[in-house]
């Protein structure tokens, strides 16, 4: 039987929060009723460090908040958090810190690792994408037929192309159109097949991203472009750069490539986009400059989510309701809907980074939870997921959601009117009209069908424009969050053991298909019936 996780449950102010939820349940403090107090504008709102949170519409009070930031502090999860900036060791099972901040540090700040001047270390590596980034973009560096790159693959998975993609797709405005990025992510070879069609092989530039250099799925995707670009006649090595660690077999000197770019073991995957990760291909896409702007948004969240009190710590205060809504309200999901099509690869990118941070059954000391920590991320762009799933938001199960909205849009110029009012306008008006509705509903006990109950949380996270700054602050404001969720559930946000349980499964049926194909008159031997009968009738279907 599970260990009961007395982490947070032997605080006294637990057994406070637990009342307080069976309060917050009665009638009188629907949201309705709390949305009518004249200060709840002034006790749930924060601006700091270019963003504006909105909690307002969330299912808490000043009492729960206070035992809320009561429990912060027992749990020292703002000291831990600058501790993790600050190089301890975070990641207690593979016993290393969690340096992600460092990649945006542009300061003279010594941070040590094993002997390494991190921030100074991670400085070099960006001025040498820089470097490289501006070679190529000014065809100074060129395929192996003369031609200037005016592509950009990225063969990675996971937290090696999801970051990337989110901020590709965000900045996109800003790129001067002379370069395309595509992601090479998944093994299904429609996802190469669709890409091949899309570029010129001669004026293609792969960048390769693998911290050990053994992920199957990305290893058997650059295996297959490389025989590809042979196929055509092209030099591999002179068309792709490796971000990978040192010494990994990305790293050899015996088999070259156009540039190596290092990546460390203290940087997790998805938190790695503002590491040569993400600042390869996004300055080869962008621009450094645009690539360095966006670097130093993220220090600035960074900067206030280490140093903010934690009545004004934006991270935290999220974190907070996060926990509140999960651990004593019992909701099991958490929506993000960016009111902006440019953040349309957000809710994929916070999937991953808070999912695979928290998704975890044991305390970071080694506990089973009785009950696993974490929330389903999940989420589309609005007024889309209006018309998507926001019927069962309303009237079936409720859910949390984040609405992320931006004041200024960087197409201002396109101001026509329709009913009185722009695009830009008529956005807000469905942001602003779906956070309300949910909370206060509609009672219409005549026709249940029409009847919205209302009392569904939500915050509205909102942000100036989308420049590259703004997005760095995004980034890193829900870095910070899952962090701080993680430390408050007790647990380690920064493995992920969970991920490797189905890659030893299927190395095991690899094998299998591996030698049925070097020999077809062999029997498939595999254990389970169900997996032997699949396997079957696929090899059956390959084409001779």
């Amino acid at each position: 039987m599970p260990i009961q996780n007395l982490y947070f449950q032997k605080l006294p102010v637990y057994e406070s929060l637990v009342r307080e939820a069976k309060r917050m349940g009665q009638p009188q403090f629907h949201l309705k009723n709390l949305l009518s107090n004249k200060n709840r504008w002034q006790d749930f709102s924060r601006r700091q460090a270019g963003i504006l949170l909105d909690f307002t519409r969330q299912r808490l009070d000043k009492t729960v908040m206070d035992l809320l930031f009561q429990m912060a502090s027992d749990l020292n999860v703002l000291q831990r958090f600058r501790s993790t900036v600050q190089g301890q060791v975070a990641n207690l099972t593979e016993k290393r810190p969690a340096l992600h901040t460092a990649a945006r540090d542009f300061s003279d700040t010594r941070l040590l690792y094993k002997d390494m001047n991190v921030t100074a270390e991670l400085a070099k590596i960006r001025n040498q994408i820089k470097r490289f980034a501006s070679e190529v973009r000014s065809g100074q560096i060129k395929g192996s037929t003369g031609k200037a790159f005016r592509h950009v693959v990225v063969i990675g998975i996971g937290g090696s192309h999801l970051g990337s993609e989110f901020v590709a797709t965000a900045l996109a405005p800003f790129s001067d159109g002379k370069t395309s990025i595509h992601f090479l992510a998944n093994v299904d070879i429609h996802n190469f097949g669709l890409i091949a069609s899309e570029i010129d092989p001669e004026a293609t530039l792969w960048v390769i991203i693998s911290k050990s250099f053994t992920t199957v799925e990305t290893l058997s995707n650059a295996n297959l472009v490389s025989t590809w670009m042979e196929s055509l006649g092209l030099d591999p090595a002179r068309h792709m750069v490796t971000v990978t660690s040192k010494g990994s077999p990305g790293d050899d000197p015996d088999r070259p490539v156009l540039a190596t770019f290092h990546m460390f073991d203290f940087i997790g995957g998805r938190y790695s986009v503002t590491s040569a990760v993400g600042g390869v291909p996004l300055s080869l896409y962008l621009g450094y400059d645009i690539f360095e702007r966006f670097l130093k948004g993220a220090h600035d969240m960074d900067s206030h989510a280490a140093g903010a009190s934690e009545e004004d710590n934006l991270p935290l205060i999220a974190a907070l309701t996060t926990f509140w809504n999960t651990s004593f309200l019992g909701y099991q999901q958490q929506a993000v809907i960016p009111y902006c099509t440019l953040l349309s690869r957000l809710p994929a990118h916070i999937q991953q980074l808070n999912m695979e941070s928290n998704g975890k059954t044991a305390t970071a000391d080694g506990r089973l939870l009785e009950q696993p920590a974490g929330v389903v991320i999940f989420g589309e762009p609005g007024t889309n997921a209006q018309h998507s799933f926001f019927q069962l938001a309303h009237q079936g199960r409720p859910f949390p959601i984040d609405f992320i909205g931006i004041l200024r849009p960087f197409y201002a110029e396109y101001s026509n009117l329709y009913q009185g009012v722009t695009n830009h306008q008529e956005l807000w008006a469905n942001m602003l009209a779906q956070a309300t509705a949910l909370a206060v509903g509609q009672p219409n006990p005549e026709d249940p069908a029409r009847h919205f109950p209302g009392n569904r949380p939500s915050s509205l996270i909102i942000l100036e424009s989308l420049q590259p700054e703004d997005l760095g602050r995004l980034l890193a404001f829900y870095e910070a969050r899952t962090i701080m969720e993680g430390y408050l559930w007790g647990i380690n946000p920064f493995d992920q053991f969970g991920v490797q349980l189905g890659k030893t499964v299927a190395g095991k049926i690899r094998e299998k298909i591996a030698l049925k194909n070097s020999n077809p008159d062999r029997q498939i031997d595999y254990q389970d019936p169900l997996v032997r009968v699949h396997l079957q009738r696929l090899l059956d279907s390959r084409p001779d």
